[in-house]
């Protein structure tokens, strides 16, 4: 931003360059009088209101009310607030993945706030990738910004069981391919998975990442957990709006809260939630618009000296209402206080240390347990290192059998995700529920773009004779919703080559946690012959988003960002 605008604010900011700064300015408010608004107001200071919503988005069918909320804190405020939209990202609408154009959101985000005349801005998102790209943009664009999170959904009550998306909805899928309830029973539940507004219910990526945006001081205290519906939520809205006019002229930037230190608090409370993989990939990317780099030894470190203290489902029994009532990430926070940098700077202008500081209010422990009494002694993630994955991979522990953890099996390879679905059921497919299914081509540059089909689906026939989890390998992505022994996000991915393109069916592979390592058991001879013969698996597109994503989009391990939008 030139040093000019800088010094300027309101309607005066950012000003269209005609040659003449004051006919800029006197054409800039001849225009937004056309809107109504009166001399006064257009003289305060504008706070943008970056929003989401869109028809292709069930999560954020609310934010008009949240919008609403927003605006009457402006403006109580002394503020103008002035909302407007940006690429919106409904999870299982977008083809082909959501992970393809979270990057275009984050651009999208980050140039709005650049190219239009706000003082500040209120960041609105609830869905999967929609927290990551408004928090990507804002931390690039560093302009003075509060994140206000949509809220999950409520479970509701079903046949005398609580049900939300979307842990459940792959609990029953299992079934229904297993043969154990009927097309009408899957039919019947498929209509009261998802039974309010809001993002899914259960800790998946969603609820993660409104974890993560209020670990890292970018949410007002609290606002993580409240479910979409509830009149807190509303409140936190009034209270976002307001602190944006509170922030207007100060440093609070994002460049003072998103920092090394911050980071780590935020990868300690990933962990600690038992939160998703894509939690990994995102806050990477969060991260590297900052200038800090995550390290995966370095996670596994915090891994193993972070405690699983919150008991929610796909992990544990709970949804994202019952850590609302229970205290929130509040009361997690308060637990990890002994391991976290309360040094770091938060939205409200207090550090973390402030906002823990003073008597802990009652905690369900139900819920969130004590630090001295965790659900599990290690965090929830593991990277994993080895002749597979040279740069990495992960495994979500805490959501997988234990009893696989230290395996050697046989190789059942898939090269793509239509030659999983020709196949994976096949009556004659040659499997076994000690083989590890592999599949290949499913990474950032593989032409799916890094899709969540790491959970890949049981064969059937082992599914209808009782077996519930295998070894599953993949250079893709998995649910947060999503649960099993899966190991995810192998680096380097196989449409470029990396070590997972060689893998053939029938070969071994040796898993081991403990050790963190990913190996294939194939003499190096053999794997330079199956190198001479490899081919890129997918050609660069000839035009348009997709081609530049293509092009620019980096490896799991960097955050699948785009490599220009790194901060150096």
């Amino acid at each position: 931003m030139a040093e000019h605008d800088k010094q300027r604010h309101g309607l005066a900011r950012g000003l269209t360059n005609y040659g003449d700064a004051d006919f800029s300015l006197y054409l800039r408010r001849s225009f937004a009088k056309s809107m109504g608004y009166s001399a006064e107001m257009l003289a305060r200071p504008i706070v943008g209101i970056a929003q989401s919503a869109s028809g292709f988005n069930n999560c954020h069918r609310h934010f008009p009310e949240l919008v609403a909320a927003v605006k009457r804190g402006v403006i109580a405020a002394g503020g103008l607030p002035l909302d407007f939209p940006t690429v919106s990202l409904g999870e299982v609408f977008l083809h082909p993945t959501s992970m393809m154009f979270r990057n275009l959101m984050a651009m999208d985000v980050e140039e709005m706030i650049r190219a239009q005349p706000m003082d500040a801005v209120v960041l609105i998102g609830a869905c999967d990738k929609t927290v990551p790209a408004l928090l990507m943009g804002a931390t690039s664009a560093d302009l003075p910004a509060v994140v206000l999170i949509g809220g999950p959904m409520l479970p509701m009550a079903h046949h005398g069981e609580r049900l939300g998306a979307c842990t459940d909805c792959r609990r029953f899928w299992a079934k229904y391919r297993a043969g154990e309830i009927s097309a009408r029973d899957i039919a019947d539940i498929e209509g009261n998975l998802a039974a309010t507004t809001g993002s899914c219910a259960v800790m998946g990526t969603a609820s993660t990442m409104a974890s993560i945006a209020e670990a890292l001081g970018m949410t007002l205290p609290g606002t993580a957990a409240i479910p979409a519906v509830h009149a807190d939520r509303l409140r936190a809205a009034e209270a976002s709006g307001r602190r944006a006019v509170e922030l207007v002229g100060t440093a609070l930037r994002p460049s003072r809260i998103v920092t090394a230190r911050s980071i780590e608090n935020a990868l300690r409370v990933l962990l600690a939630i038992g939160g998703s993989t894509n939690g990994l990939i995102h806050l990477t990317a969060i991260a590297g618009r900052a200038g800090v780099a995550v390290s995966l030894k370095r996670l596994n470190e915090l891994s193993d000296a972070t405690p699983i203290l919150v008991d929610l489902k796909p992990t544990g029994q709970h949804y994202m209402s019952d850590l609302f009532a229970a205290g929130g990430i509040g009361a997690v926070l308060r637990e990890l206080k002994p391991l976290l940098h309360l040094d770091c700077m938060t939205v409200t202008g207090e550090t973390l240390g402030e906002r823990l500081a003073g008597a802990a209010p009652w905690v369900d422990r139900d819920v969130v347990r004590p630090l001295a009494e965790p659900y599990q002694k290690q965090g929830g993630l593991a990277a994993l290192s080895g002749s597979l994955a040279p740069n990495g991979a992960i495994i979500k522990r805490s959501a997988a059998d234990p009893r696989l953890f230290e395996r050697e099996g046989r190789a059942v390879v898939f090269a793509s995700l239509d030659d999983l679905a020709a196949r994976i059921d096949a009556p004659d497919l040659d499997v076994t529920a000690d083989d590890f299914l592999v599949l290949q081509n499913a990474g950032p540059k593989s032409g799916y773009a890094m899709p969540e089909a790491g959970y890949l689906p049981i064969p059937a026939k082992l599914a209808r004779a009782g077996v519930k989890d295998m070894v599953r390998i993949s250079d893709a992505r998995m649910s947060g919703t999503a649960y099993g022994t899966i190991v995810l996000h192998v680096s380097p991915e196989a449409a470029i080559g990396g070590p997972l393109a060689l893998v053939r069916s029938g070969d071994r592979i040796k898993l081991s946690v403990a050790r963190r390592r990913l190996d294939l058991l194939v003499d190096d001879a053999e794997l330079v012959k199956r190198r001479a013969a490899h081919r890129p698996f997918a050609a660069t597109p000839a035009r348009g988003y997709a081609r530049l994503y293509m092009q620019s989009v980096l490896q799991a391990e960097l955050g699948c960002d785009f490599d220009f939008l790194r901060k150096a």
